[in-house]
This record gives C-alpha cells, structure tokens and sequence, in this order.
C-alpha cells in the first residue's frame, strides 16, 4: 500500500542550519566507484570534490519544474551533484518507464518508481544487469538506510529478491498512522452518547447487538426509522476490519504462523460471510452498500444516518469539526468464537521501489549516498520542506525555543501547493524516512502548539487499538519469472471471482448452503498452485538476511 504523507502546518520542517554545517564537515574517509573514476565521500558534505552530473527520472505532480525546486537547487549545493531532470506526468510515467527500459535509454537514477517500477520488473531488470545490485554498497554509501534494516529486519527482507540482490529502495514510513493498512471504520459518537454507550463493543455478539440498538432507537432523534447501522463502500474498508474479528486478514493469501493459507476458502472466511449476511438481512448493514459511490455514503453521514463507517478521518463523511470528530471512535477489535484474541491488519509501513540505480550511473556509491541523507531525520526534514525561507522561517516563541514558523504568504489552506513549488516528495511516496518529529512542526505562529489536538488523539487512539493487536497479513514478497508466470493469470480470476461471491452470499444472492460449491469452484481456479507459490515466496523472505 502506499502512504499519503501531507506535510501541512502539523507537517515536519526542516533543520536546515544543522544540513549545512555538514557541508563543511566532509569526511577525509572516501572511496573510488567500481563503476567510474570518481571519489566519493563516504560521510559528510560534499559527497564528491568534483561536480558530477547525473539524469534521474521521477513522476511529476505538474505543480512546478523539478530544476526550479529549492530543495533541489539546494541540495546540489551542498552534494556537488547535478541532475538533469526527465519528469513526465505521473499518469504517463509508467508508460515512459517501461519504454526507457526496452529501449536501453535509460536515466542514472529512477526515484519515486513505486508500482509503475514493478515487483516482477524490479526481478527481471534486475537479472538482466539494468539495474544495480544495491547490497554490497549499502553498508558503507547508506548508513541511514542500513540502520533501518538493523532495526527492522523485515525491510531488508521485503527489498530482497529471489536472487539475493537488492535494487531498490523504499520509502519507509514510522509515522504513527503509518501502521494503518487502510483508513479506519468509526463509530458516530453523538449516537454513542445518545444511547448511553460507556464502552465500544468487543465481540462480534457485542457489536451486533449494538447496531439493532441503533437501528431501533432512533439515536439522531428526527423520529424517523433512516438510521443506517453500518456501512461502506463495496465493503472495501469494513472487511479489513471486520474480517479479523474471525481470524483472517486479508482477502488474498496470508501466513497463519509459517504455513500460507488462501483465506477466502477457510472455514473462518464462512464464518465471516455468515455474520455479514445476518447484518444485511436484518437491515443492519446498508442495502446500497455494493452499489452506492463515497459521495453517496457521505451524504447519509452528513445527514446524521451512519452509525459505523469508512473513511480516513471521521469528520470527512460527517462533515463535523476535528474538534466534534475527537468524538467519534476509532474502530475496537471485535473477537469471536473463531478467533478468541483480538487482532487487526496492520501495514508493512514500507512503499517500495522508490530508488533505482541503473547500469548506466557513472557512480552509484554517489547516487547511493545523495539518497541515504534523506533516511536521516536531517535530510527527510530538508527534502520534504526544503531551505529556509521558502515555506518556513526560523523564529523564537514566548518560552526562548526557536520553531519554525509559516513563511509569508503561506497560510495553512495553501501551504501544500507551496510545498509542491520547493519539494519533490509532494504527492509521491519518495524514497526516504517519515516519523512523528513534532518539534519539527511549521506553525502558523510561533506559540501555536506543535501538534494540534485532533492529530495526538488519532494518534492515541491508534496506539490504543491497532498497535497492540497489528499484524502484517502477508510479508511483502517477489516471485521468481517462472512463479509469475504460473500464477499471473489465476490472481485476477481469483480477485474477480471471490469479490463478486462475497456479495453475492452477504446480500443472500447466492445462499450460504452453496458453501461448498464455492469452494470447488477456487480450487478448480488453480488455488492450490497458488498457495504454493507463495509458500515458497514466504519462506525465501523469511530466509532473507
């Protein structure tokens, strides 16, 4: 999944000062390229003596001209390195990518890739020599990035393909909210309240019961029976929550300890079905849940007739205030008989291939260490608010501390499209580290608080009731050619078919006695073959190291 990173007056702001006293700090310990005859620094400003020029390929956002970005211009500055921008739209990027490929045209470095830069792309330009095996350099050229691995072993082994090279880097996100895997359901507070409810539910007994109480009680008290309990959007958000309440995770495959499993034939994924069939035939569930658009959904939040649903924040389908929307709760964990202790999908917080190397850089130790600052709090800060006096200046608040405050003609309505006029990062999943740094916030005045309230509720909200119950469905895995080819054609059969029947047995189209005949029917579809290929997906990443 990708990450949406907006970096508004409760974004992160650069330290910018600090980045520039590392330019005169360059360590004497360098190194020559294998790949050219170029000296690179191997800590320090600048990363090399010479000016070294290099082209990079990278989506545009259309806002401004990446040779116009203060960030950019100022990073040159104190890297000596120049890059030549080649920035096609992002609608045609992955057109322009995979032609830059065939024709061997292609630029020293790809940034911001993400999925126009494939998993089954990053293998086979990887295998052919287009791409530069990363893993051996980054020790010495990206120890920013190599903490991270350290750290989190699980990145290292999610950017490792079946061949044991890295070509890759990602973006690697420590925010808080990062662990979401998809914006939460919440519960409409002012109901809540109406109806006396101390406690959310936390057994699926337990929230079935609530939502006949909202149903029958007329909790937005119009005197009318249009209160709708749940609801969503083709239930692309409510089964990532409402699913683990049975034990499952994902719609797809996921790992049960070491042992991959295809969950949409488990006995569990039953159990779930059963469950979501009762709330829509008890009209629990929204009738136009399978056929109703956002818009839609939000005009009944709007209109006080939503009791539990989707979005990224809550006040975006009720239209309240962030202060009102502090209100309404975050989505419980809900156990049941099938799945004793609460669990919830949790994000791998890692966007991938969004730094590449190609065989044509005339040094990718060079290339390596330009990217490796921005894995560092410094240069994250730096490439994604860019030098002072753009979008921030420095000032000193009623206590004496200097903060970082909203440049003039930068107000809190537009300070995104001011950001997308300096930063590179704006819109893309970059490659580079993302992490709650709240001293580092842009305030519209000095002594305004860092972070607003809303933000450190969702926060403790989420540290309340994802972390502690999170779990990554399934490990971020590459598939060998071969692999790819055996199940490329079975995937969107699979997606297609388990999707049409998921609504199909909640809304009583198809009953639930024809259980089995649904399960026949995946199995004749290759399933077996499937799970077995990303068994052994999983037990190379597990391996990885």
């Amino acid at each position: 999944m990708k990450f949406s990173r907006s970096l508004t007056i409760i974004g992160v702001a650069t330290l910018t000062a600090l980045a520039l006293a590392a330019c005169g700090n360059s360590s004497s310990n360098s190194a020559t390229s294998g790949t050219g005859n170029v000296t690179v620094a191997v800590s320090g400003f600048p990363i090399v003596k010479k000016p070294l020029t290099m082209s990079i390929m990278a989506p545009s956002m259309g806002k401004t001209n990446w040779s116009n970005m203060a960030a950019l211009k100022e990073y040159a500055k104190m890297t000596n390195i120049q890059l030549k921008y080649n920035t096609p739209p992002t609608s045609d990027f992955s057109t322009k990518l995979n032609l830059a490929f065939a024709s061997q045209d292609l630029p020293d470095i790809i940034y911001a890739a993400g999925s126009a830069l494939t998993p089954a792309n990053e293998v086979s330009y990887g295998k052919n020599g287009q791409l530069v095996p990363l893993e051996k350099l980054i020790p010495k050229y990206a120890p920013n990035f190599n903490k991270l691995m350290e750290k989190n072993p699980a990145i290292r082994k999610s950017i490792t393909t079946p061949d044991g090279h890295i070509y890759a880097l990602p973006y690697v996100a420590e925010d808080t909210i990062a662990s979401w895997y998809i914006g939460p359901l919440w519960y409409n507070g002012e109901w809540l309240k109406k109806l006396g409810v101390k406690t959310l539910p936390k057994t699926t007994d337990e929230f079935y019961q609530l939502l006949k109480r909202f149903k029958t009680e007329d909790p937005n008290g119009n005197g009318k029976a249009d209160e709708i309990p749940l609801t969503d959007v083709k239930m692309d958000v409510a089964r990532i929550w409402l699913m683990p309440a049975f034990g499952l995770l994902s719609q797809d495959v996921q790992n049960d300890g070491d042992k991959v499993i295809y969950a949409p034939i488990d006995k569990r994924y039953k159990a779930y079905l059963t469950f979501m069939h009762k709330l829509f035939a008890e009209g629990l569930l929204d009738k136009d849940t399978f056929s109703q658009s956002d818009d839609q959904k939000n005009a009944k939040g709007q209109a006080d007739r939503l009791g539990v649903f989707a979005n990224y924040f809550s006040y975006f389908t009720t239209g309240r205030t962030t202060d009102q929307a502090m209100n309404d709760p975050m989505w419980q964990p809900l156990t049941s008989p099938e799945s004793p202790k609460p669990v919830i999908a949790m994000s791998p917080r890692i966007n991938r291939a969004d730094f590449a190397i190609t065989k044509n850089n005339p040094s990718p130790a060079a290339a390596l260490r330009w990217v490796d600052y921005f894995y560092s709090k410094k240069g994250s800060l730096f490439i994604n608010q860019g030098p002072e006096g753009y979008l921030w200046n420095y000032a000193t608040n009623s206590k004496g501390q200097k903060v970082k405050v909203m440049a003039k003609g930068v107000t809190s309505t537009n300070s995104e499209d001011k950001r997308a006029e300096i930063s590179p990062t704006y819109g893309l999943t970059a490659p580079m580290l993302t992490a709650d740094w709240d001293a580092d916030t842009i305030r519209a005045k000095a002594d305004a608080p860092a972070v607003s309230n809303f933000t450190k509720w969702v926060r403790n909200e989420t540290k309340e009731k994802i972390d502690p119950y999170g779990r990554v469905p399934f490990p971020l895995v590459y598939l060998t050619k071969d692999e790819q080819d055996s199940v490329a054609a079975s995937a969107n059969d699979l997606k297609t078919y388990v999707e049409e029947s998921e609504a199909k047995f909640i809304t009583g189209v198809t009953p639930l006695s024809d259980w089995d005949k649904y399960v026949q029917t995946i199995k004749g579809m290759k399933v077996d073959q499937y799970v077995k290929v990303y068994q052994a997906a999983y037990d190379r990443w597990k391996k990885a190291n």
